[in-house]
């Protein structure tokens, strides 16, 4: 009998992550690029590069970020980088030669059919059998929250929201909005480019200021970064800036979870209240639970935490979920 690999994937807008059943764990950033020219090829020594190594010689690349919302860009060319980001996650499980390999994707919880297809399609060029889910979903099942429960989770293109109730989420379970680190990202850069308009810097650098020292509410923190004008390197005050950035996020995910809570069996509403889990790398925002908490102290208070392990999570929930369906749900 052939040997069979159980692998999870967590596609993001900004990094995807993959967890096998030999013990594999790999993160990347979701980004691929490729050479300018002939000599970009020759300096390289390289067709294709990924993640870090795509954005350290990205002046002699093509770069793109192909998961656009953490779902993949329509344009051809993007597909198949797509195709080549989750071929290179693979890549590092080391399948043994005849084995069959299955894999669980998880997508955002309000991606079309039509995407999901995609995203199945793609992987199934790469693996002998795929599926796919809601990364929330995949997160619940890796925190075994499957009953009376809410997950949060905050990603670069995305913020899925989904509430479980012991079985799989149906589409009015699911909530998507548009705001993630991403929007944090563009909104921190533009307010720093408007009140430091001397200073040079790019929105990878805000984005990295960010993703160091984000914070929100009654967090207190002073925090500053170095920009040079006209070449001369100077420090900035950027703790305001940053602070509401951040913030900024916030209100729409309070309104959605309301939402959720507002439309549940109400015999279970105050359970789901006390149930509420942040996931995703935007969980690791300073403060950002109690923020969600206090949003919701209209509806009679709330219990919000950040699950463990944000960054494989949804992976990890993944591979327990192809692991534990029976055979005859992979030949569906």
């Amino acid at each position: 009998m052939s040997e069979k690999i159980y692998m999870g994937i967590d596609l993001g807008t900004s990094r995807s992550a993959l967890v096998s059943n030999n013990g594999v764990e790999k993160v990347t950033l979701s980004v691929v690029g490729w050479p300018k020219d002939l000599i970009a090829r020759q300096m390289l020594k390289q067709n294709l590069l990924f993640g870090r190594d795509a954005l350290k010689h990205r002046l002699s690349l093509n770069v793109v970020y192909p998961l656009e919302k953490g779902v993949i860009k329509e344009d051809e060319q993007e597909k198949t980088m797509a195709q080549e980001l989750i071929k290179h996650l693979i890549t590092a499980v080391e399948a043994p030669s005849g084995a069959k390999v299955y894999g669980i994707i998880g997508v955002p919880a309000k991606a079309s059919v039509q995407n999901k297809q995609v995203v199945a399609d793609i992987a199934k060029t790469v693996m002998d059998y795929a599926a796919v889910i809601s990364e929330p979903f995949a997160v619940a099942y890796y925190a075994g929250r499957l009953d009376n429960a809410m997950i949060i989770d905050v990603g670069a293109g995305t913020v899925d929201i989904c509430r479980m109730h012991g079985t799989v989420p149906e589409e009015e379970d699911q909530i998507t909005l548009y705001k993630g680190g991403d929007y944090i990202d563009k909104v921190f850069y533009d307010t720093l480019r408007s009140t430091y308009s001397t200073a040079n810097f790019t929105l990878n650098m805000a984005r990295e200021i960010k993703e160091r020292h984000s914070f929100v509410y009654n967090v207190t923190r002073s925090v500053s970064a170095v920009f040079p004008v006209n070449g001369k390197p100077e420090v900035f005050d950027v703790t305001n800036e940053l602070k509401s950035a951040c913030e900024s996020i916030v209100p729409e995910i309070v309104e959605a979870v309301k939402k959720l809570i507002a439309t549940y069996d109400p015999e279970f509403q105050e359970l789901l209240r006390e149930n509420i889990y942040l996931a995703g790398g935007g969980s690791q925002i300073e403060g950002l639970a109690d923020m969600i908490a206090a949003g919701l102290a209209d509806l009679g208070g709330a219990k919000v935490e950040c699950i463990d392990d944000p960054l494989f999570a949804g992976a990890r929930g993944a591979l327990k979920l192809a692991m534990d369906m029976p055979e005859e749900y992979w030949m569906d």
